[in-house]
């Protein structure tokens, strides 16, 4: 890979160790995939946050990063959710010791540059690259959006990756930078309107089928931006999609053509009621209701406000969502009309990576195929997948 003269200091530790540290990881990364140089980036989203995914040495390596004092990222960078609300953990009954550690994981990042606005929507809260832009972006969800909705450019990046291109403010150019990498693979005619959890249905089984693939979908109704998250966070769950197409929606459809592409699948209501109840694993009451896998945007948390206004929840309600939204829902009066039904609006988190298997729960009601799919296997308890107005039960 070729290095400029500058990168090649970099390299070499003429600008301290943590930049030396950060270029050996973007180097090692260009040398396996191929990439023919670094490239300039304007956002970076960095993932491995949790302490329930990166534990004690990851909480050492990022502590040794931040000591060393030598480099600070130097684009727009945000950080993914954590494992507790970082402010109101204890209100929320989030484990006292890994809520301590948790805030420590942010807080070096937080020395190394990186925004603690925690969210896996940061597209929504002031980190939002422009169409082709070169980004780095790590937490699933938010690749997919940023590469298909906002026609920006990432790779899926692990943590570390997406960490040091923040500090350097490059990356190596492979993959999804590039024109020829960006094209679909399967056309996917879906036959029936879809609307709310349908969508998470969907995503959920392209997924399995085109695995890293990228599909094109051809839909009878248009999707809301809404939608397109919780179809492309269904997407990268269920298999390791980064880039999908949807015709006449999406700002790349036509890269290249139908015509183009062998590989033709069709979808009926019936595959998508199948796949609905496929996702949950019980038929019980669920007893904590989790939404906001993707984090909530200001229009889903609206829509909760409505649906339980003047009423009492019988089960336990998380909205999860970043500060910055919150802040909104808190002036717009929609935090105060579901805490007075009894819900929470919580920053921050998610059900994902918090610890809600050490919180007493048992059935998880979610509307996030992605939610559905990592629960189980993550969290060890059963899920309920539903639309929300169908999950929150009242006194």
């Amino acid at each position: 890979m070729f290095l400029t003269k500058k990168e090649q200091e970099m390299c070499d530790g003429e600008y301290g160790e943590t930049i030396r540290k950060s270029m050996d990881i973007l180097v090692a990364l260009g040398d396996i995939y191929g990439a023919s140089k670094l490239v300039d980036i304007t956002s970076a989203q960095v993932s491995g946050v949790s302490y329930k995914t990166i534990g004690d040495a990851g909480l050492e390596y990022l502590e040794d990063l931040a000591r060393d004092g030598s480099g600070k990222a130097t684009i727009n960078a945000s950080l993914n959710p954590p494992g507790t609300d970082l402010d109101n953990w204890e209100e929320l009954g989030f484990p006292r010791d890994f809520a301590i550690k948790q805030n420590q994981i942010v807080d070096a990042y937080a020395k190394l540059g990186i925004s603690k606005t925690c969210t896996c929507t940061p597209y929504l809260v002031g980190n939002v690259p422009r169409f082709r832009d070169h980004v780095s972006w790590s937490e699933s969800s938010a690749v997919a959006y940023v590469n298909s909705v906002i026609g920006a450019r990432t790779n899926r990046e692990g943590g570390p990756a997406a960490l040091a291109a923040a500090i350097v403010g490059k990356t190596p150019l492979y993959g999804f930078h590039l024109d020829e990498n960006r094209k679909a693979n399967l056309v996917v005619n879906v036959s029936t309107e879809l609307k709310g959890a349908d969508f998470g249905a969907l995503g959920y089984i392209i997924g399995k089928v085109v695995g890293g693939g990228i599909p094109y979908f051809k839909l009878q109704n248009t999707p809301n931006n809404n939608d397109l998250k919780t179809l492309g966070a269904a997407l990268a769950s269920s298999g390791s999609v980064a880039l999908y197409h949807i015709e006449d929606v999406t700002p790349e459809f036509n890269l290249n053509s139908e015509d183009e592409i062998e590989d033709i699948m069709f979808i009926s209501d019936k595959e998508i009621s199948e796949t609905r109840q496929k996702l949950s694993t019980t038929d019980k009451t669920p007893d904590l209701i989790c939404l906001g896998c993707p984090h909530a945007s200001l229009e889903e948390i609206k829509q909760v406000a409505t649906i339980v206004e003047g009423k009492t929840i019988k089960n336990k309600l998380w909205i999860c969502t970043s500060v910055s939204v919150k802040a909104t829902a808190d002036r717009m009066g929609y935090t105060q009309t579901i805490e007075a039904a009894g819900g929470n609006v919580v920053c921050d988190t998610c059900m994902v990576v918090a610890p809600i298997e050490e919180m007493g729960f048992e059935v998880i009601g979610v509307n996030s195929a992605k939610a559905a799919n990592y629960v189980p296997s993550m969290c060890g308890l059963d899920v309920v997948y539903n639309d929300v107005e169908n999950l929150i039960h009242f006194e």
